[in-house]
């Protein structure tokens, strides 16, 4: 095998020879999809019955989901064992992270690139392991969108059918994952806002703890997230982890080192791994030239050799150690980090190296990069460190061809038959990087072969990017044929996803150019894609039915009964079409004598955010104050109803105000009303026990400009000066008698004399003599 292009040569005995076309069939929705990688995928809808076959899936028990875990781990590289790091100064962050998921709370842990996270996320994920149903699920959110975080929790927690594997529709989906139960660990976030509700709110019974860095957007106001601010370490915490990562006490020179690079760094651990990294390389190179060989000048002359120590790096160095750390690695590490500085900071899986770089013990590179710290763990697979590639880019360390070089290597493997389709999805994002950097003839190759991969694997979101980067490079390439292809595969997965437009336009591209090409099966298989979208069309989507705008229920129709609880309270009288306000509203007018049904609307509590699975002990007793507070209002309401005065009569007079004016001066009196006396009080018996109760002289109700009376009493003074009460202190002076007209035009002037009160006394007004 030709290792520096990753092709197998033609006197290259052991390497397998190219078997069958890999043929899956997956059930997605109502239809079967048939994923054909020689003339297109292969569409038809589900025969009756196979619903009932297909079943539930079936959740995975605790041993299927910590072999899964497993397997999501990034690999351990070859060579000596890297050494493990402690967590140092993070307890009060673990218990309080472990605090909240266990109350169900979902927290957004924000702090910067290196500081941590990911190394936070598995202590917690070990504190977690059995608080909820389903575990704890490990997802990476780096370039993912909510879609693709759903299907892959879906993935974790069910298990697939191995005969026939099922891809959920969005509804089916949606009702699955609402019913997992799960402390789900979601690291590098990538998005918030809507996306991020619309995550959350999919997922009411999960407890997210999701790790984001500060530049990544903010969720919004309904998210209801904690929030937990993961900050640098302190000075002694550094010099421990360094001291750590180099393997040796640190000496005086070095501790002070240490403490000026924490301030330079504000504490981030990563750049104590690094400098770590540095010591090491220090401390190897001053043995090295310590170790030497006697032939050296000065050793038969018995004189001492000059050693030339290597001195501690500067501050700057150690604040941006990329440059220095890849100048003291080994030939195969620099070779392995250009291939990642071109696939988009995505390292190739160590056993692809070999044939990247062309040396057979390159695949121990990715252990000497991951010890320099020049590598971070990213799910199931290794990316360059935070801040590196651009400490590279600046430095002059490029790339140059690597990137064709992947994708040439990538199209044998991703098409080879013994390699399945989970490692090509596992391989996905160096796969993507590499095909964005080929020229067109190795991007239409490699979309060719690895589309079929990723559909057959269910990760539809690379399939889709991988066929329109495919049906870009062949239109530049000017392959009809391959153009063809990518048109009928983007139009069959629209079709999948009830994207019926543009499922027909796709379609009818592709057979447009598979008909100038007289492609006979490609057209075939075309037109019953086509076939499926028209009868989709006519029978209508399922999922939005039409908006259908009703009249509103009768009064006393069944519908509005239920929506509204019933609640008795008094009557109100209707109004006849030609009745008067005296017919409408007489004066002994009774109360029926039975009550009468109101519909009064009840706000429902707001449901709390999270998961029901913490707080199921507490549901009864939140259910009974609920049911208290409601019937506590309804009572309330109807004892409020039942407190109303009845209309009063025209000669009625409503009960004065116990406070008199505090000015001292009395509005000015009213006419008084025909056939009324302002002298002589007026009574009304009360027409019934809700009636008012008799009102003292001196007021009187005020005719509405209509002719009716006026709802609205004004109250009068007596017609001669009241004595003061017996109660008033002595030295008070009463209040001064208004005018007698009312009227501005006739009325002369009276001056009025002010008076000062020194005490205020509330007292009743005296009655008229």
């Amino acid at each position: 095998m030709d290792r520096t292009q990753g092709q197998p040569t033609s006197d290259d005995a052991t390497a397998p020879a190219a078997g069958p076309a890999r043929v899956v069939r997956l059930s997605v929705g109502e239809y079967v999809l048939t994923v054909n990688p020689v003339d297109g995928s292969e569409i038809e809808a589900r025969r009756p019955g196979a619903d009932a076959e297909s079943g539930a899936p079936a959740r995975r028990g605790k041993a299927s989901r910590e072999a899964l875990d497993a397997a999501a781990r990034p690999p351990v590289p070859p060579g000596a064992p890297a050494v493990v790091l402690p967590l140092l100064e993070r307890e009060e962050e673990r218990e309080r992270l472990a605090r909240l998921l266990g109350r169900g709370r979902s927290v957004r842990l924000t702090g910067p690139a290196g500081s941590g996270r990911t190394a936070l996320l598995d202590a917690v994920a070990g504190d977690c392991e059995d608080l909820a149903p389903d575990g704890v699920v490990r997802l990476c959110g780096h370039r993912q969108n909510p879609t693709e975080l759903l299907y892959a929790l879906y993935s974790t927690v069910y298990a697939p059918s191995e005969d026939f594997p099922e891809r959920p529709t969005r509804a089916e989906l949606l009702r699955h994952v609402g019913q997992i139960g799960a402390v789900v660990l979601l690291d590098d976030l990538d998005f918030g806002g809507s996306a991020l509700e619309e995550l959350l709110r999919a997922t009411p019974e999960c407890a997210w703890l999701l790790a984001a860095t500060p530049d990544t957007p903010a969720p919004s106001d309904r998210s209801h997230l904690e929030e937990v601010f993961l900050g640098g370490l302190g000075r002694a915490a550094c010099v421990e982890l360094l001291e750590l990562a180099v393997g040796r006490p640190l000496t005086e020179l070095e501790s002070a080192w240490a403490g000026d690079l924490r301030f330079a760094s504000e504490g981030l651990a990563l750049r104590f791994v690094q400098a770590g990294g540095l010591l090491r390389q220090r401390d190897e190179m001053n043995r090295s030239g310590e170790d030497g060989d006697g032939e050296e000048p000065g050793v038969f002359e018995e004189r001492p050799r000059d050693v030339v120590l290597v001195p501690l790096p500067t501050l700057a160095e150690g604040a941006a150690p990329a440059e220095l750390l890849v100048s003291r690695i080994s030939e195969s590490a620099r070779a392995a980090l250009r291939f990642a500085c071109a696939l988009d900071e995505e390292m190739p899986h160590p056993a692809h190296l070999p044939a990247l770089v062309g040396d057979t013990h390159a695949d121990a590179a990715v252990g000497e990069l991951l010890s320099c710290g020049l590598l971070t763990a990213a799910g199931s697979r290794y990316r360059l460190a935070a801040g590196v590639a651009r400490q590279l880019a600046e430095s002059g360390f490029g790339a140059s061809g690597e990137a064709l070089t992947a994708a040439r290597h990538y199209a044998w493997w991703t098409g080879h038959a013994s390699v399945t389709p989970q490692r090509v999805a596992a391989e996905g994002d160096a796969v993507l990087a590499a095909l964005a950097g080929a020229d067109v003839v190795a991007a239409v190759l490699l979309a060719r072969t690895a589309a079929p991969a990723f559909a057959a694997s269910l990760h539809w979101g690379a399939w889709e990017r991988v066929l329109r980067a495919g049906s870009e490079a062949a239109r530049t390439a000017g392959e009809v044929a391959e153009q063809a292809y990518f048109h009928h595969e983007l139009g069959v997965l629209a079709l999948c996803g009830g994207r019926l437009d543009r499922a027909r336009a796709e379609l009818e591209t592709s057979n447009g150019l598979r008909g100038a090409l007289a492609d006979k099966r490609g057209t075939v298989a075309g037109r019953r894609a086509l076939a499926l979208v028209t009868d989709r069309e006519k029978a209508g989507p399922d999922g939005s039915p039409p908006l259908r705008l009703e009249a509103p229920a009768p009064p006393g129709s069944e519908a509005q009964t239920q929506a509204f609880p019933l609640v008795r309270v008094a009557p109100v009288p209707a109004v006849p079409p030609a009745a008067s306000f005296e017919e409408t509203f007489p004066l002994d007018a009774k109360p029926p004598a039975g009550p009468v049904t109101v519909r009064v609307p009840v706000t429902r509590p707001v449901r709390e955010a999270g998961p029901q699975w913490h707080r199921r002990p507490a549901a009864l007793a939140a259910g009974g104050v609920l049911a208290v507070l409601a019937l506590g209002t309804a009572v309330s309401f109807a004892i409020s109803s039942s407190d109303a005065s009845a209309p009063q009569a025209p000669g009625t007079s409503p009960v004065p105000s116990s406070a008199p004016d505090a000015s001292g001066n009395d509005p000015a009196p009213a006419p008084a009303a025909p056939g009324t006396s302002s002298s002589a009080p007026t009574t009304a018996a009360p027409s019934s026990p809700g009636a008012s109760t008799p009102a003292p002289a001196g007021s009187a109700s005020t005719p509405a400009p209509g002719g009716g009376p006026s709802r609205h009493p004004v109250t009068r003074p007596p017609s001669t000066p009241a004595s003061p009460p017996a109660s008033s202190p002595p030295g008070s002076t009463p209040p001064a008698s208004p005018p007698a007209s009312p009227s501005a035009s006739t009325s002369p002037t009276v001056p009025v004399t002010p008076t000062t009160t020194t005490t205020t006394q509330l007292s009743p007004p005296a009655a008229t003599p």
